[in-house]
This record gives structure tokens, sequence and C-alpha cells, in this order.
């Protein structure tokens, strides 16, 4: 039954309220906080036995991101700033800044790019940033700091978005020498004739379709400013080279490898925002047929009607802070959300009913039987804040 619009007003007067205080949260902690993936920050760690095993190395990162338990404090894990965090806090406050002009808002955005410049990671080929902690996962390890096209793009967007407003060139000059890390420091696999895969990163080769797009979707946006016709040459050869790999259902595996043969919820919202960024800044619709049948296959299989968002196209359990914010974000990039209001609005809903603490953080994921509510900075908070300025932005404007 569609929403009226007193319950529509009722509703946006709610989620103000709620963010005004997550914002107030996060800025409390400096957008400093744990990270899903950071125990091997474990200040203990290095005295360990297995300290050096891949293996146990991996079975000890999943004990800290699976354990409903923070074990943070007995394992000396400090909290620290993520700079894909302090990224999507940046456009988040981009997005304040459009809504309302104040000088609190245009500080936070200074603020934080500092921020952001300083933790650079050095010795590439161009502006780079990576995570503040070491990274064991299946496939490759992951030094801390050891750059990443994922967090390089997401930190080069807000950058972008944050020169969008200040006029600072130097944001423009260090977001533009993203492309030559994406173009000279990753791996490419080539994928049939003239078309090729991104690596996640410099030190792996494997073939992660969110990953590429997202190279593909900060080249294309480069080219919107800098006019060079071989950043977006080279955008479009990883977005095709992706396009090929999506199933015959609309959906995309996470990647190639046989451990990889899973859709999830907010990689295929990465997925479908990356390729229509890349439309919107290249002019190129010829993916859209791609677009389309990705966006019909992630609100009918990834998502329950009631709005809970799915963590598997065939498994519901968990629900993760990370796939409602970022479904808010791709409609938005899509610009669905007034077509998806109703949908939105229900998702909207049930993560507040049930991932958001009296405190005004929000929570890591629900299970089917227990609720991990460690308040990760990076993973639910910076995402759900991001989020909710896209979706305020959005209601704003009308």
């Amino acid at each position: 039954m569609p929403i009226s619009i007193l319950e529509k007003q009722d509703f946006i007067d709610k989620l103000e309220n709620y963010f005004d205080i997550l914002k107030a949260y996060c800025e409390a902690e400096d957008f400093k906080g744990w990270d899903i993936f950071d125990g091997l920050n474990s200040k203990l760690l290095p005295y360990l036995p297995f300290s050096k095993s891949r293996f146990l190395r991996l079975m000890w990162i999943q004990l800290f991101k699976r354990n409903p338990i923070n074990l943070r404090h007995l394992a000396l894990v400090p909290k620290g700033e993520n700079p894909q965090g302090l990224a999507l806090f940046l456009s988040g406050y981009c997005n304040l800044y459009y809504i309302a002009p104040s000088e609190s808002n245009l500080y936070y955005i200074n603020y934080l790019t500092d921020r952001l410049l300083d933790l650079q990671s050095k010795g590439w080929s161009g502006s780079c940033w990576g995570y503040n902690f070491e990274w064991q996962a299946r496939a490759f390890y992951q030094p801390k700091y050891a750059p990443t096209v994922v967090a390089s793009t997401f930190v080069g967007y807000a950058l972008l978005d944050a020169f969008a407003i200040t006029q600072k060139h130097e944001l423009l000059a260090t977001a533009r020498s993203i492309a030559d890390f994406i173009l000279k420091d990753l791996h490419r696999t080539p994928v049939g004739e003239k078309k090729y895969i991104f690596s996640y990163s410099p030190s792996d080769k494997t073939l992660i379709f969110n990953a590429s797009l997202l190279g593909s979707k900060m080249l294309a946006r480069l080219y919107s400013h800098t006019g060079e016709s071989f950043l977006l040459e080279e955008a479009e050869k990883s977005v095709a080279a992706c396009c090929s790999y999506q199933q015959d259902s609309g959906a995309w595996s996470y990647g190639t490898k046989p451990y990889h043969y899973w859709v999830d919820n907010f990689h295929t919202g990465y997925n479908l925002e990356a390729i229509a960024e890349y439309q919107k800044y290249s002019g190129d619709t010829k993916y859209q047929v791609y677009l389309s049948k990705g966006l019909d296959y992630y609100i009918k299989h990834l998502f329950l009607p009631n709005g809970l968002a799915k963590w598997y196209d065939t498994r519901i359990y968990p629900v993760d802070s990370n796939s409602p914010a970022q479904c808010v974000i791709t409609l938005y990039r899509l610009q669905k959300l007034e077509i998806y209001s109703d949908f939105v609005k229900r998702v909207w809903k049930w993560t507040f009913e049930h991932m958001r603490d009296k405190k005004g953080y929000f929570y890591f994921q629900v299970h089917k039987y227990y609720t991990n509510k460690i308040p990760f900075m990076r993973w639910s908070q910076a995402w759900i804040f991001n989020a909710m300025t896209f979706y305020l932005r959005h209601c704003k404007a009308k």
C-alpha cells in the first residue's frame, strides 16, 4: 500500500533525528573505531606462535569478525582510522553541505580531507590508499596500508566531492593521480579481445568484479574533469569484461575463483552503482541492458518484501549493515530512489527496528538467533551515515 504524504514526512523527520544522533556519536569518536577485519592489529599477536601462519591468521581474523563478544579490549586491538571510512564520512559531509552550506559542514570537509591526504600509501605510481590493518584473505595477503583499488576509489570519489565545494586544486590533482595507480600498478587480466579485469591490488591477480568496476567508475569520473579520452577507453574495457560475466538471471558472482561463486547483496550494489557512474560520466549507455537486468535481480532476489536485506540470493542471514546502506546509495546513483521510494522506506524501517542501538549507532549483523552489536566505525557507522546523507539530499531536493 502506498505511503501517504503525512507518513512520508513523519518518516523523514524520524530519519533526520536518528541521523543527528548517529552524527553526534561519530563526531564524538573522531571517526575512529574498530573494524571487522582488524584482528591482526592485536598487540598480543606477535607473541603468539601462529602469527606467521596464513591459515591461522585467517582464522584469527574470522574469530574477531564473527564473534558477537568484542575481544578487542582483551587482545589489545586499538581503535583506528580507516581511509575508506573517512572517505564515506567526507562524502557524507559534502552531501550535508549541499543541503545546508554551514561553516560546521565545511569544517568537517576540510578536516577529513586533510586526514585522508596524510594517510596516502607511498611508493606507488600514483596516489592510493589501503586499510589500517593487515589483512589475510583466502586468495592473498595485504600488509597494513597496502593500497587497493577499492579504498583508493572511495577516497578519490570523496576528494572530488570535496573539490566541487572547496575548489582546492590539490584535491583534483591528487584524485587524478589515482588513475596512474590504477593503470600502472594494478594487474590486468585479459578477457577476450580488448577487455580486461583490474586486480584488487598490486599484490594479487584475482578477478573480483566489484573491484574492477570501481576502478572503471573512478577513471570515468576523472575523464569528466580532465577530458583525457584514454581514461574512458580503459574504463570501458573493464566494464565490458565484467558485464560479460553477468549471468543470464542478471546476477554476478563475487569473482571467478570457485570459492567466489556466490551472489551477495552489497557487492551487487557496488557493481550496479559503478556501471551507472560509468554511463553518467561517459555518456555511453550501451551497458544499460546489463544494468537493468542486474537491478531487477538485485531487488527481487536480495531483499525480502518487509525490507530485510538478505546476505546471499540463496540465504537470508546474516543481515549485514552494509547491505541496506549500499541499497540506498545504489538507488541514488541509478536515480531510482523515487521509483523505489516505498521499497526504500521498508528497508530503512527494518534496519532501524533491528539494527539501531538506543545510543544511536548501528549494529554489525543480525543472525538468525543472535545479533552482533559491536559498533564498527567503517563497516556500519560510516556506510549508514553516508547512505542517510544521500537519502536526505534526495528528499530535500524534491
